[in-house]
């Protein structure tokens, strides 16, 4: 399965007609939709690339560079290209409302907290010269993270599928600075950020930040977080989906899904708690228990974030070459009535952030 499912839609006075690609060969992001419906729509793509922003004497300097492993980048702003559980909601078709999950109260009289934060990028093997069509950035003044997953059949229109995803990252890093820090709506985040976004190209998007309420997180599309505490899974975000394989997408034309679909969380954490966001490459592929296993042992081990994510980069990419064994994709393909075995290859894209008191954070 190398590309999300293709999904035309041609609109004939006033009526849909579609096609769609069910075939075993190309239910993989290649999810192109024609339809012209008149209302703010999206989609997004990437590729592995990097962008370091630095704030230094009033402005900013950009830094680029191609690469086939996963980076550590220590400027204050970074942004680089590159099924259910406990707590989780309903996935398909969920509309953008808020959800406030319950967790066990950590204010602590109001201990302010902190996102340390690292991530690791793994292109798909035959997208390694390019870079892959993945996307996310690291912000730390912010306190923010946010991924992105390309769909990798505008390729076959001639378009650079990692253009648009490279340019709503970067975009939302800077909007997400532009915001009131006691009042950050990240619906208006990702909404402002999708209307500078002028690349062609479709996308997932996932945004998480850290207030003084809690956790604040919108996601649109099959990229997610999980938040880990005391070595359980708290909460996963559900997966928004029109159908298997086919997520909701932010589109570079009005023929996608509207910003305003992303649902909204807001969730109590403590510290300790460890947040882990990633595109479908990383959850496709590694079962819940899987991914917390290894939170669980590299924070025994006391390894930094950014190894962390690395190692479950790892594991990702492990079980997505194995033909043999099952997978959440697996699961999900023989659900929806397809044969399919084994993990899936893709790029996989995992950006890890413990919570630390602000007071005695851990190093990186």
């Amino acid at each position: 399965m190398a590309a999300r499912r293709l999904h035309y839609g041609l609109a004939v006075n006033n009526s849909s007609v579609s096609y769609s690609n069910r075939s075993v060969e190309n239910v993989r992001k290649a999810n192109i939709s024609l339809r012209n419906k008149g209302q703010p729509h999206n989609f997004m793509l990437s590729q592995y690339y990097r962008t370091s922003v630095a704030k230094r004497k009033g402005h900013y300097s950009w830094y680029e560079g191609f690469g086939l492993e996963g980076f550590r980048v220590l400027s204050l702003a970074r942004f680089s290209s590159g099924t259910t559980a406990p707590g989780s909601l309903s996935s398909d078709n969920t509309k953008g409302k808020e959800q406030t999950v319950s967790t066990v109260d950590s204010s602590e009289g109001k201990i302010h907290l902190k996102l340390n934060s690292g991530s690791f990028y793994l292109p798909h093997p035959a997208k390694a010269k390019t870079g892959g069509e993945d996307a996310h950035f690291i912000c730390d003044p912010a306190q923010a993270i946010g991924v992105a997953d390309g769909v990798g059949g505008w390729a076959d229109l001639g378009i650079d599928a990692g253009e648009y995803a490279r340019e709503l990252m970067s975009n939302c890093m800077s909007v997400i600075q532009e915001e009131p820090k006691d009042s950050v709506d990240l619906i208006r985040v990702l909404e402002k950020a999708y209307m500078r976004t002028k690349a062609k190209g479709s996308s997932t998007a996932c945004i998480v930040a850290l207030t003084d309420e809690g956790l604040y997180a919108v996601n649109l599309g099959d990229s997610g977080f999980m938040l880990v505490r005391h070595g359980s899974l708290i909460f996963k975000s559900p997966v928004q989906q029109h159908g298997f394989n086919f997520p909701y997408q932010l589109e570079g034309s009005s023929a996608g899904d509207s910003p305003s679909l992303a649902q909204v969380f807001k969730i109590t954490v403590a510290p300790g708690d460890v947040v882990v966001v990633g595109t479908d490459g990383l959850f496709d592929n590694l079962y819940d228990a899987d991914i917390t296993e290894v939170v669980v042992h590299a924070v025994e081990a006391g390894l930094a974030p950014q190894m962390t994510a690395q190692k479950i980069a790892a594991l990702a990419q492990q079980r997505a070459m194995d033909t043999t064994k099952p997978s959440p994709f697996s699961d999900a393909a023989k659900e929806a009535g397809f044969e399919y075995h084994g993990g899936k290859l893709d790029d996989i894209t995992v950006v890890v952030s413990y919570v630390t008191n602000n007071a005695n954070p851990l190093t990186n």
